[in-house]
C-alpha cells in the first residue's frame, strides 16, 4: 500500500490568495493512500524542503505530491530535494495549482473546487509511479559555433578559452556578421570595427578554434554529447592554403556588381573580400558574376595570381565531425520594407534608405569613405528624416514586437548627421521612444539637446518632387498633419530572423515561435537553451536584442557548453519514450511525427508460430528522446509508452477527476 505525502504550497499570495490551500490539504487527506497532508507557505523554500524531509521520515513516506506552481518551474528542485531522501526523485507528482488554477480565476469557491481535482488527479498518479534511474552518455568535448558574428565570435572565444576545441561555422566568406557594418555604437560612440575586428582576430589565431568560412549546415544526427554534424563547404575557387590575401586579384578583376556587404551602395569585384577587415583576408570567387565560370572567357585573375591560387574547377564538399554541444547564433537580417511599405516609394526611391545602408555611407570604409551624401546624386544632404519603427509594432503589415534597438540607432544616428553635417535638420517620427540600457536615456536626451527634432507619429506617405522627398504624417501630440521636405529619408527597420533559420533549426529539431525566433526552454530559467539537450542560444536568433545583450548572452551559453563539457558523462533523464516491441507494427507513424528524429525502424527477430521470422520494429534512442510524448500518441498499437506519463498513469488521472 502506498503511503502518500501531499504538501500544498501557498506560493506566498500567488495561490493562497485564490484557492483556499488549506482545505485543498484536509480535501487531500481523506484520499486513499494519503498518510499525511499539509499547507505551507513556501513549499520550495529551504525551511519547506527540510520539512518535506522531515515528514518522510516521521511517516516512512515513499512517494510525494506537491501542489504548487507548474512543474517546469520547481519539478527538478524537489527532484534533487529527493535524492537525499529514501524515496526515488521520480515518485514525485508536481499539481499546478498557480498557472492552471489561481492564475486563471478569480471565484474562490470554484477555484479552490478545481485545485481539489488538480491535487486528486496527481495523487492517483503517483500512486502508480514507478522508480525510474538515470543513465550516463559519454560526452565528446569539442563543439560546435553555427553562425560567425559578435555572438558566435565571443561563444566560440569562451569555450576555447576554457580549452575545449571550438568550430565556429559561418556561411560568409568573412566572419564578423552585422556588427563588423556599423560605424559607431551607442551609447559610448565607440568604433564598431575596433571592437569587433580585434575579436575576429582573435578568434582566428586561438589555437582551440577553427574557422569554417564559406560553410553551411547540411546535416545533424546523433544527441547530446555526441552530434555528428554534416557540413558543406562551399566553392571558394581560390586555394586558401596558397593564398596570402595580396589582393592583386581583386584590382585586376573586370567585373563589378553590387557589394553585399555595402548594402547595395557600392560596388565589388567577382573575386573579392566583403571588407578590408575580413578575416580569413583572403578573397573568392563569387559564380554568379565571374566570366570565367559562367561562359569560360577572362581568367585574368588566375593569369596574374603569383602563386597560382586560383582554381575554377573547384567543387563544394562536405565533411563530417562530431561535437558534444552546438551553439545557435545565425543572427538576424533586416525585414524586407519594400514591398511591405509601397507609401514609402516601395523602393522605388534611391534616397530612401534602411538604417544599415546609413551605417555603410558614414562608414570611414564604406564606399563614400564616411561622407553623408544621397545615394542619387553624391550630393551632400541638409534635410534628413527617420522613420522609426518601420516593419515593428506594426500588426497589420510587419511584425508585432519591438526591435528594441531602433531608438538607439535612429538617435545615434541623428547625432551622427548633426554632428557631420554643420547646419543640417533632422526630423525623428516615432511612436514610442524607448531606451532600456545603461547610458541609453542620457544618450537620447544628448540627441534632442544636439537639436534632432522629434515628431510623434507615423509617416503615412513618401513621395518625390523634384529632387527632395516630401514625407507626409501626422504630429498626434498636436493632433494635427505634418508635411516635412527632406533630402535623404532613413527608415528604421524591423529585426527578422536570418534567411536559412527555418533549416537550421529543423535540422537540429529545435522549435521556432511564430515570428520566426529560435525558441528558449524557459524564457526566465533557460533562456540560452532550448528543449534539446546540448544546444544553446547566442545573439539575436532567440530574438531582437542589441550589442551588449548579445555579447552577454553569447557568454552565457559558452558558461552552459563549458559546464556541460567539465564532465566525462552525462546523466540523461529516464522519463523517455520505451517501445513494447511484440506490440509494435512497424508502421513508422511514430518515427513521422517524432520531433527530435530520435526514434528509427530497426529489424528485429520474431516467432511465427514454429518459425523464426524477422520484421520492422521501432526503437527509442535515449540519448535524443526529450519525453514530449508525440509517439505515443500517433501509435495505433499502444506500443510506446511514456515512462512517467504512462497510459495507466494517465488514465488512473481521469478515473480521478470523475469520481
Amino acid at each position: 500500500m502506498s503511503r502518500i505525502g501531499v504538501f500544498v504550497c501557498h506560493c506566498g499570495t500567488n495561490i493562497a490568495g485564490v484557492v483556499d490551500v488549506a482545505r485543498v490539504a484536509s480535501e487531500m487527506s481523506k484520499e486513499p493512500g494519503v498518510v499525511y497532508a499539509t499547507d505551507y507557505k513556501y513549499m520550495c523554500s529551504e525551511p519547506g524542503q527540510a520539512m518535506v524531509k522531515e515528514k518522510i521520515e516521521e511517516y516512512d513516506l515513499d512517494r510525494i505530491v506537491i501542489c504548487s506552481c507548474t512543474p517546469r518551474m520547481h519539478e527538478i528542485t524537489f527532484q534533487k530535494m529527493l535524492k537525499g531522501t529514501k524515496i526515488n526523485p521520480y515518485m514525485l507528482e508536481i499539481a499546478n495549482l498557480r498557472e492552471q488554477c489561481a492564475w486563471v480565476h478569480t471565484d474562490r469557491e470554484k477555484a479552490t473546487e478545481k485545485a481539489i481535482d488538480l491535487a486528486r488527479m496527481a495523487v492517483a498518479k503517483v500512486g502508480r509511479d514507478k522508480p525510474l534511474f538515470t543513465s550516463t552518455i559519454p560526452i565528446h568535448k569539442k563543439a560546435l559555433v553555427i553562425g560567425g558574428g559578435i555572438a558566435g565570435i565571443q561563444a566560440a572565444l569562451d569555450i576555447a578559452d576554457c580549452g575545449y576545441e571550438v568550430d565556429l561555422l559561418e556561411r560568409e566568406p568573412s566572419i564578423g556578421g552585422r556588427m563588423v557594418m556599423l560605424d559607431k555604437t551607442f551609447p559610448t560612440l565607440d568604433c564598431s570595427a575596433c571592437i569587433s575586428t580585434p575579436k575576429m582576430v582573435e578568434a582566428s589565431a586561438h589555437p582551440n578554434i577553427n574557422l569554417k568560412t564559406s560553410c553551411e549546415l547540411e546535416n545533424v544526427s546523433g544527441y547530446v554529447g555526441n552530434f555528428e554534424v554534416t557540413i558543406r563547404q562551399k566553392a571558394r575557387y581560390v586555394n586558401h592554403d596558397l593564398c596570402t590575401g595580396c589582393g592583386l586579384c581583386e584590382t585586376k578583376c573586370p567585373t563589378k556588381v553590387v557589394s553585399e556587404f555595402n548594402q547595395g551602395i557600392g560596388k565589388r569585384s567577382a573575386i573579392y573580400k566583403p571588407f578590408a577587415q575580413a578575416v580569413p583576408a583572403k578573397p573568392v570567387i563569387d559564380p554568379d558574376s565571374c566570366r570565367m565560370i559562367k561562359d569560360g572567357k577572362c581568367g585574368l585573375c588566375a593569369k596574374i595570381c603569383p602563386l597560382q591560387a586560383i582554381n575554377f574547377e573547384d567543387q563544394e564538399t562536405t565533411f563530417t565531425e562530431t561535437y558534444g554541444a552546438i551553439v545557435v547564433s545565425t543572427g538576424y537580417q533586416l525585414i524586407e520594407w519594400q514591398n511591405l511599405y509601397p507609401e514609402y516609394g516601395g523602393g522605388r526611391y534611391a534616397d530612401v534608405i534602411s538604417g544599415l545602408q546609413y551605417e555603410r555611407l558614414v562608414n570611414a570604409s564604406g564606399p563614400t569613405e564616411g561622407h553623408i551624401v544621397r545615394p542619387s546624386d553624391g550630393v551632400e544632404p541638409k534635410d534628413i528624416v527617420i522613420v522609426k519603427c518601420v516593419g515593428s509594432r506594426d500588426p497589420k503589415k510587419g511584425k508585432t514586437y519591438c526591435s528594441r534597438a531602433c531608438c538607439m540607432y535612429s538617435a545615434k544616428h541623428a547625432h551622427q548627421i548633426l554632428e557631420k553635417i554643420p547646419g543640417s535638420n533632422v526630423y525623428i517620427f516615432y511612436m514610442d521612444v524607448r531606451t532600456p540600457g545603461k547610458g541609453y536615456e542620457e544618450f537620447y536626451n544628448r540627441t534632442r539637446e544636439d537639436g534632432a527634432t522629434y515628431i510623434r507619429g507615423r509617416v503615412s506617405k513618401i513621395y518625390k518632387e523634384g529632387s527632395r522627398l516630401v514625407c507626409k504624417g501626422e504630429d498626434s501630440l498636436l493632433g494635427r498633419p505634418v508635411t516635412v521636405e527632406a533630402d535623404l529619408v532613413i527608415l528604421e527597420t524591423a529585426m527578422v530572423p536570418a534567411n536559412g533559420i527555418e533549416k537550421v533549426a529543423h535540422e537540429l529539431g529545435i522549435a521556432i515561435d511564430a515570428d520566426g525566433w529560435v525558441q528558449e526552454a524557459h524564457p526566465k530559467l533557460r533562456p540560452v537553451e532550448t528543449q534539446t539537450a546540448g544546444i544553446f542560444l547566442a545573439g539575436t536568433c532567440q530574438g531582437p536584442k542589441d550589442i551588449p545583450d548579445t555579447v552577454a548572452q553569447a557568454s552565457a551559453a559558452a558558461a552552459k557548453v563549458a559546464a556541460l563539457f567539465s564532465k566525462d558523462e552525462m546523466e540523461t533523464s529516464p522519463m523517455i519514450s520505451k517501445v513494447d516491441q511484440s506490440k509494435c507494427c512497424g508502421c513508422g507513424h511514430c518515427v513521422a511525427c517524432c520531433p527530435y528524429t530520435a526514434i528509427t525502424l530497426e529489424e528485429i527477430d520474431d516467432r511465427h508460430g514454429n518459425k523464426k521470422v524477422k520484421r520492422m520494429a521501432a526503437h527509442v534512442n535515449s540519448g535524443l528522446c526529450q519525453g514530449c510524448g508525440c509517439c505515443t500518441a500517433a501509435c495505433r498499437t499502444g506500443a510506446i509508452d511514456l515512462q512517467g506519463f504512462t497510459n495507466d498513469q494517465i488514465l488512473r488521472e481521469v478515473d480521478a477527476l470523475c469520481q
